[in-house]
C-alpha cells in the first residue's frame, strides 16, 4: 500500500521508526526491512536516535540487493534545544546554515544523494511561529527545490501552528508528524486540516500514548471478531482514517504482524468506536 503527497511523491503506508534503539538501530532497520518495511524514519538526532547506524544498515542491505531507490528515508532537522549538547552542527552558526550543515550530515550519515522527506522536528515555541521557525523552514524550502529533498514536513505541531505554515509558507508541508493520543480524538483539529491541504498525517505512539484503548473491552471484542490482535486493529484503524502509522517494535514477528494490518478491513462502526473512544470520559 502506498501514499500520494500533494506534490506527487508516493510514500508507503505504513513507516517503521527508529527513536531510541541506540546500538541496536543498525540491526533493527535490516530486520524491518527483511520483515517488508520500505520506509524508515530517523533523525539527526543522537540523543533520541542514531541516523548513522541507519546509514549502516543501508549499506548492508544494499549486500542482499536492497538498493537505495528502493526504500522510503525520513529525517529531521532538530533544534539546539532538542539536541541534549549533541549537535551535528554549529549551535553558533545562523539557522540557515545549521539546516544545512545538518541536511550535509545526514546525507553523509545514510550514504545517500537525496532525502525523501524532511522534517522540522517541531516548532521552536508551544504556541504561534516565530521568526526561528520561519527562518529554518524557508531553508528547508530550499533543498526542497533544489530537489537534494523531495518533500518536506513538520512534527510535533499544533493546529494554529501547522494553519499558519499551509496558508503562509511558500511550500505547505506534505506531512506531518504527530504523538497521537485517542483522548484527543487521535489529534483530530490537526489530522482535519491535513485532509483539507492534502498532506499526510504521520501517527506515532499509537500503543504506548493509549494503553486504555488497548485494554478497551470494545476494542478487544472487534479484535476477536476479524480473528487479530489488538495492535493490528489499531494500526487498521490509523490507516482508514487517513493515518500513516509508524512502529518501533524490535520483535520480528510483530513487525511483520504489524505489516499484515494492512490485509484487515474494518467496519465504519468499528472504525467510528475507536476513533472516538477515548472522547466519551470513560477513563
Amino acid at each position: 500500500m502506498n501514499l500520494t503527497t500533494h506534490n506527487n511523491i508516493t510514500i508507503p503506508a505504513f513507516m517503521y521508526g527508529t527513536a531510541w534503539k541506540k546500538g541496536e538501530t543498525a540491526r533493527l532497520v535490516e530486520l524491518a526491512v527483511d520483515a517488508g518495511f520500505k520506509a524508515i524514519d530517523t533523525a539527526n538526532q543522537l540523543i533520541h536516535y542514531n541516523e548513522a547506524l541507519v546509514g549502516d544498515a543501508l549499506l548492508s542491505l544494499q549486500k542482499k540487493g536492497v538498493q537505495r531507490k528502493d526504500l522510503f528515508l525520513q529525517t529531521k532537522f532538530t533544534s539546539v534545544d532538542g539536541q541534549g549538547g549533541q549537535q551535528p552542527y554549529d549551535a553558533r552558526a545562523d539557522l540557515t546554515t545549521q539546516v544545512k550543515q545538518s541536511v550535509d550530515s545526514s546525507l553523509k550519515h545514510l550514504h545517500t544523494d537525496w532525502i525523501d522527506s524532511y522534517v522540522l522536528h517541531g516548532p521552536y515555541s508551544r504556541y504561534g511561529l516565530d521568526e526561528r521557525d520561519w527562518e529554518v523552514w524557508s531553508a528547508m524550502e530550499e533543498f526542497y527545490q533544489g530537489g537534494t529533498v523531495k518533500m518536506i514536513g513538520i512534527s510535533n505541531v499544533n493546529a494554529d501552528q501547522l494553519s499558519d505554515l499551509c496558508n503562509e509558507a511558500k511550500v505547505k508541508p506534505m506531512v506531518v508528524q504527530n504523538r497521537c493520543y485517542a483522548v484527543r480524538g487521535w489529534d483530530m483539529d490537526v489530522r482535519e486540516i491535513c485532509r483539507q491541504h492534502n498532506i499526510i498525517y504521520q501517527g506515532f505512539s499509537l500503543l504506548t500514548a493509549n494503553p486504555n484503548v488497548l485494554s478497551d473491552p470494545a476494542v478487544q471484542a472487534i479484535a476477536k471478531r476479524v480473528n487479530a490482535t489488538v495492535t493490528q486493529v489499531i494500526f487498521r484503524f490509523a490507516q482508514q482514517v487517513g493515518m500513516l502509522p509508524l512502529t518501533g517494535t524490535t520483535n520480528a514477528k510483530h513487525m511483520k504482524d504489524d505489516l499484515e494490518a494492512q490485509n484487515l478491513q474494518l467496519q465504519p462502526e468499528d472504525v467510528k468506536l475507536i476513533e472516538t473512544i477515548g472522547l466519551a470520559a470513560r477513563y
